[in-house]
């Protein structure tokens, strides 16, 4: 079967009262329509449709990537019209399925399941919605089969307690579409085609049409406001935190965990409140997140430990590290085994072996640092001279005293200590001892001159 998609983002959106495009507002990290497009890629269609409004330059600069044909529909006459101006780019023999770009949370097994219940006819995804005020309602006959689909607006006083809902999301072949979706008209109160309407026109003619029922009445709801914005993004964060939690990850409140991107975690893992997960995220087993962190694309081994308030991008940890609090560990940085790594210390494309320790207000960028070395308080890399950045090789075993500035490009042999208060800009040699400071002075009285009296 060769099947096309036609996905429907041409609505301005007024709701969400924003002068960005509705479609283009994320959940989980990504702009809904992307969502959605990530979903039919997986149906692997011939062609996919993407019909948007004459002012979506906005909306094909975000998804220039998406491999789609791009429709407008100069003006905003209804779902039916959208669907019609695709109908003259799709091939007849083909099958046609219909979804939104404003409804993210639209899963792959209804889109498979509508395209095969519409294969000799008309394929329609329902839910069963507890509160389906505003959506339109499924009437079916005595038998279950369904007769035509009613707008709340529209419901005689039996309808009322209908709770089947109608998600839109339709399937058929091609040229059923081009046969009866021109005879639909905008006789409404709204003076617009609906595509809806397509369903009254497939039972007058003894069309079949199947539907599918999806699992929760969530997957279809459509997002038109802020406050749907919101609930689809809390309804995506339980499922990622649900699925998780039965993978062996225990959470301190499954309510405050947001991912927005891929997890890949190892059991017994344990998140504390306020973590977030960014880009493609490796964890080992045991790995223990405490709160506030942020972690961007990296990947941790078992038995880390990240304590509260922590971020941490674009990085390899190791095993049994300890990291934190307030620590940041920047982009292109590589821990070993049992790293420590303190509070506000922070590290920048640099490679760490096993057994250092950094415990307090450090910076170390452009460096390389071996094994069970010691970097104490206040010591920083200088690693930029104004022009270019340079690097900072220190060997095992090296003892870094507080406050001490080493000055890039610079090599500290293994054995070697640092004296604290130290400013290095020369090659220190195997376990030398090096002390760079001022004299002491001591001036007798000197300290009145600092007192107002």
């Amino acid at each position: 079967m060769k099947l096309e998609v036609i996905v429907l983002a041409a609505g301005q959106g007024t709701r969400m009262k924003s002068s960005t495009p509705k479609v283009l507002h994320s959940i989980g990290g990504k702009p809904m329509l992307q969502r959605v497009l990530g979903k039919v890629r997986d149906l692997a269609p011939q062609r996919t449709h993407v019909v948007v409004a004459q002012n979506s330059a906005e909306v094909k600069t975000a998804l220039h990537d998406c491999d789609v044909n791009w429709v407008v529909q100069s003006s905003q006459l209804g779902t039916g019209h959208a669907v019609l101006q695709a109908l003259p780019q799709i091939d007849v023999a083909s099958h046609i399925l219909v979804l939104y770009g404003d409804c993210p949370l639209v899963t792959l097994p209804s889109l498979k399941r509508c395209v095969l219940a519409g294969q000799d006819g008309l394929g329609l995804v329902t839910a069963i919605a507890p509160d389906p005020t505003g959506l339109g309602r499924i009437v079916r006959d005595a038998t279950g089969r369904i007769k035509k689909i009613v707008e709340h607006v529209d419901l005689t006083p039996d309808q009322q307690d209908i709770k089947e809902i109608n998600s839109g999301i339709l399937s058929g072949p091609a040229e059923l579409f081009r046969r009866y979706l021109p005879q639909i008209t905008d006789a409404n109160v709204q003076g617009e085609i609906y595509l809806t309407d397509l369903i009254g026109k497939a039972v007058e003619n003894e069309i079949p049409v199947a539907t599918v029922l999806a699992s929760d009445h969530r997957d279809v709801m459509g997002v038109n406001d802020r406050v749907q914005l919101a609930e689809a993004e809390r309804t995506l964060q339980w499922r990622y935190a649900e699925r998780l939690m039965r993978q062996g990850v225990s959470m301190a409140d499954p309510r405050r965990f947001d991912c927005r991107g891929q997890i890949e975690a190892g059991k017994d893992c344990y998140f504390d409140v306020n973590v977030v997960f960014e880009g493609n995220v490796h964890l080992g087993d045991k790995v223990t997140i405490g709160p506030n962190c942020l972690l961007r694309n990296v990947q941790i081994g078992s038995h880390t430990v990240i304590k509260e308030n922590t971020v941490i991008e674009n990085a390899e940890l190791g095993r049994n590290c300890a990291i934190g609090p307030f620590a940041r560990i920047r982009p292109e940085t590589v821990l070993a085994d049992n790293v420590y790594i303190g509070n506000f210390v922070e590290i920048k494309k640099a490679t760490i072996a096993a057994g250092v320790k950094a415990g307090h207000l450090a910076y170390i960028g452009d460096a390389e640092i071996g094994e069970e070395s010691n970097i104490g308080a206040g010591a920083i890399t200088c690693n930029f001279d104004g022009k270019t950045k340079h690097r900072t090789i220190i060997g095992d075993r090296v003892f870094v005293g507080s406050n001490s500035s080493l000055i890039a490009p610079l090599i500290i042999k293994s054995g070697a200590a640092i004296a604290a208060g130290s400013s290095i800009n020369r090659t220190v040699a195997h376990n030398e001892l090096v002390i760079e400071r001022s004299k002491q002075r001591h001036i007798e009285g000197g300290g009145s001159r600092f007192r107002k009296s």
